[in-house]
C-alpha cells in the first residue's frame, strides 16, 4: 500500500496499529498539525471517533473511557498549548492508574528553536506522569519506517496496560503537506511507496500480554488477630476487587469499611464508619487491634485516626499508599487469606453490623424529616436508585464524601477521579464513561465541578447521561474547613459564589433541564430525565450555610443513636460491654 505523502503514511500506520492493539476509541481535538491523524481516524473502518473542541475536556473524556473499560482510549491534539492542556487528565490517569494514550502532533525538528508558530518543546512535556514517552517522525520514505512505527505503538499499548497502568505519550512530528493535497490544491503523486502493511489477519505487530495482578497471602500473625478491620479505598481499574475484599473480610471475621471508589459496595459494608469512629464510646469498645488497608483510603479522618492506633498492613497492586506512615507491612497485590483462620464466635463483626444498622436507621429517618432538599439525601437517594447495570460518576469534594457517609450498599458501579482528587474534567469523565457503557450513566457533582468543565458538553457525538448537580452557589466543602473561621475574606477567596442557574447553561449547550425543590423528588426527576433521553441536568438548589447545619444535625442523630445502643448493651443481662471476637 502506498500513500500520498510521508505524513499521511505515518498517521495511517499509527491509527491502524492502535486499532490492532485494541485501542479503538479516539477523541480528537481539532487542529492543523494533527490533521493527518484526524483524517486517518475518520477513514479507519474500525475506529470510533469523538470530537471535542477543548483539549482538556478531550483528555478527560478519554480518561472516562479508560475508567469504565480498563482499556485505553487515544486522545489526539495539535501542537503547542493544545498539547499542554492534556496534562490535567494525564496527571489523573497517572495517579488513578488509568490507561490512556496521548497523541500530540508536533512540528519537525527544523522548526524548533527558530521562532516557528505554535511550536514548543513537547518531547518530555508530561515529565514523570507518563509510563513511557517517545517521538515518532518526521516520516521519511524508508523501508524500515513501518516496523519502527508499528513496534513503537505496540510498546506504548503494553506500557499503558502493563504492571502499572497509566498514561503514555507519543509525540508525532509531521512535515507538510499534512493532507493528500499540495498547497495549490492539486493531488500529488504517491510519493510514499515503502511498505506500510500490518501483520496478517489483523494481528498486532508485536503481541504482548499484561501480567495478572498478583494475589499475596496475608502474614500468619496478622490473620490470627481476632479484632481487626478491613478498610478499602481506591484501587483503580481492578476487575472483581469488591468480591475479593468481601471474601477476605468474611474469612477473617472482620468488619468491612469500603469507600465508594471501590466500585460497588458489598452488602456487608459498614457505611456509617465515619459516625461510628467519631463516637468515643464506640471507639473505646471497638478499637481494632489490626487494620488491613486495601488500596488508597483517604476519605475519612475518623477512619484514619483509628488506624493510627492499630497494627496496619497495606495491600495495593500498584503503589505505596501509606500517607500516614502507619504500615508495618506492604503487600504488593490483592490480599488473600491462604491460612486456616482460628475459630471465632463472630461477636466482633456482628457487633459492628448491629451498630451499623442502628445508626443507618436513625440517619435515614432523620434525612426523611427535612422539609427541603439536602445534599446528604440527594447522595443517598441517587445511589440507592441505581442498579447493577448503571454507572454513577461522582465528583470530588462534598459529593463523594456524602456518598461515602450516606449511601447504602448497592450493586451500582461507581467511578470517581480520586487519583489526584481534582474537580476538573468532571463533565467529560462522565460522558466518557457513558460513551463506553451500554447502560445508564449518572453524574453527581457540585456546581463548581460542573462549571469548571462546561465545555465538555461540546463533544460530538454526545452520549446520553443525566447530571445531578447540587447548586449551593460556590465551594461548599470550604464551609467545613478551617478557612471558614476567617469570615472577612471567606466568600471572596473560598466560597466563590457565582450566582448562575444551570437552566441557562443547559440552554447554551442544548441540554435538557429540570429543577427540584421537594426533598424526595430527586429520583423521580432522574427517571424522568432518562425517559426524555439525551444529556440532561437535574438541578438541586441548596444553601451552603444550611448544609453545614444539616451535617451537624445528622452527626448528632448518629451520636445519640450510638449512645442509646451502647447503654442498652450495658443493661442487657449477661451481655458483655465489649464485643467478643
Amino acid at each position: 500500500m502506498s500513500h500520498p505523502n510521508p505524513s499521511t503514511a505515518l498517521a495511517a500506520v499509527v491509527v491502524d496499529e492502535l486499532v490492532r492493539n485494541g485501542v479503538v476509541r479516539f477523541v480528537v481535538a481539532p487542529g492543523s498539525r494533527s490533521a493527518p491523524l484526524a483524517l486517518a481516524v475518520a477513514a479507519h473502518a474500525d475506529a470510533e471517533l469523538h470530537v471535542e473542541v477543548d483539549e482538556r475536556s478531550a483528555g478527560f473524556f478519554a480518561l472516562g473511557i479508560g475508567r469504565e473499560t480498563g482499556r485505553p482510549a487515544a486522545v489526539l491534539t495539535t501542537s503547542g498549548t493544545a498539547a499542554v492542556n492534556l496534562h490535567p487528565a494525564i496527571v489523573e490517569a497517572d495517579s488513578g492508574r488509568v490507561p490512556l494514550v496521548a497523541l500530540t502532533a508536533d512540528r519537525p525538528p527544523e522548526l524548533h528553536d527558530v521562532g516557528a508558530n505554535q511550536t514548543i518543546d513537547q518531547r518530555w512535556l508530561f515529565g514523570r506522569s507518563v509510563r513511557w514517552s517517545t517521538v515518532l517522525g518526521p516520516a521519511e520514505d524508508r523501508p524500515e519506517a513501518n516496523a519502527w512505527w508499528r513496534s513503537a505503538i505496540c510498546r506504548a499499548v503494553a506500557e499503558t496496560t502493563g504492571s502499572l497502568p497509566g498514561p503514555v505519550h507519543l509525540d508525532l512530528a509531521f512535515r507538510e503537506p499534512l493532507v493528500p493535497l499540495t498547497d495549490d490544491g492539486r493531488t500529488v503523486a504517491e510519493v510514499f511507496s515503502s511498505p506500510t502493511a500490518g501483520r496478517a489477519d489483523g494481528r498486532p505487530w508485536t503481541a504482548h500480554a499484561s501480567p495478572p495482578i498478583p494475589v499475596v497471602a496475608l502474614p500468619r500473625e496478622f490473620v490470627a488477630v481476632d479484632r481487626g478491620l478491613v478498610v478499602v479505598g481506591d484501587l483503580g481499574p481492578v476487575p472483581g476487587a469488591a468480591t475479593v475484599v468481601d471474601e477476605v473480610a468474611a474469612r477473617l471475621g472482620w468488619p468491612l469499611v469500603a469507600e465508594p471508589t471501590l466500585g460497588a459496595r458489598p452488602a456487608q459494608t459498614i457505611t456509617t464508619a465515619s459516625h461510628l469512629l467519631a463516637h468515643p464510646g464506640f471507639v473505646e469498645t471497638h478499637r481494632p487491634e489490626a487494620v488491613l488497608v486495601v488500596g488508597r483510603a483517604v476519605l475519612d479522618r475518623h477512619v484514619a485516626a483509628v488506624m493510627a492506633q492499630s497494627e496496619v498492613v497495606v495491600a495495593d497492586p500498584w503503589g505505596w499508599p501509606d500517607p500516614g506512615r502507619r504500615a508495618v507491612r506492604m503487600v504488593t497485590g490483592l490480599p488473600e487469606v491462604a491460612l486456616p483462620v482460628p475459630p471465632r464466635r463472630g461477636g466482633w463483626r456482628r457487633s459492628w453490623l448491629e451498630a451499623e444498622r442502628v445508626v443507618r436507621r436513625s440517619l435515614d429517618a432523620a434525612l426523611d424529616t427535612f422539609d427541603r432538599p439536602t445534599e446528604p439525601r440527594v447522595a443517598r437517594d441517587v445511589g440507592a436508585s441505581l442498579g447493577g447495570g448503571d454507572r454513577l460518576v461522582v465528583a470530588s469534594s462534598m459529593p463523594v464524601r456524602d456518598l461515602d457517609r450516606f449511601m447504602v450498599p448497592g450493586p451500582v458501579r461507581i467511578h470517581a477521579n480520586r487519583g489526584a482528587s481534582g474537580i476538573d474534567g468532571f463533565v467529560s469523565t462522565v460522558l466518557g464513561v457513558a460513551a463506553a457503557h451500554e447502560g445508564r450513566t449518572v453524574g453527581l457533582a457540585g456546581d463548581l465541578a460542573m462549571l469548571h468543565d462546561a465545555s465538555g458538553f461540546l463533544v460530538e457525538p454526545r452520549p446520553a447521561a443525566v447530571f445531578v448537580v447540587v447548586n449551593n452557589d460556590g465551594g461548599g466543602i470550604f464551609s467545613f474547613l478551617p478557612q471558614a473561621r476567617f469570615p472577612e475574606h471567606f466568600e471572596e477567596l473560598f466560597g466563590t459564589p457565582h450566582g448562575r442557574s444551570f437552566r441557562v447553561l443547559a440552554h447554551l449547550y442544548g441540554l435538557g433541564h429540570r429543577s427540584i425543590d421537594a426533598p424526595g423528588a430527586t429520583v423521580e426527576a432522574v427517571e424522568a430525565a432518562f425517559a426524555e433521553g439525551g444529556t440532561q441536568i437535574v438541578e438541586v438548589v441548596t444553601d451552603r450555610r444550611s448544609n453545614v447545619e444539616v451535617h451537624l444535625q445528622l452527626e448528632a442523630v448518629a451520636r445519640e443513636a450510638l449512645d442509646r445502643w451502647l447503654e442498652d448493651r450495658l443493661r442487657a443481662p449477661g451481655r458483655p460491654s465489649s464485643p467478643e471476637a
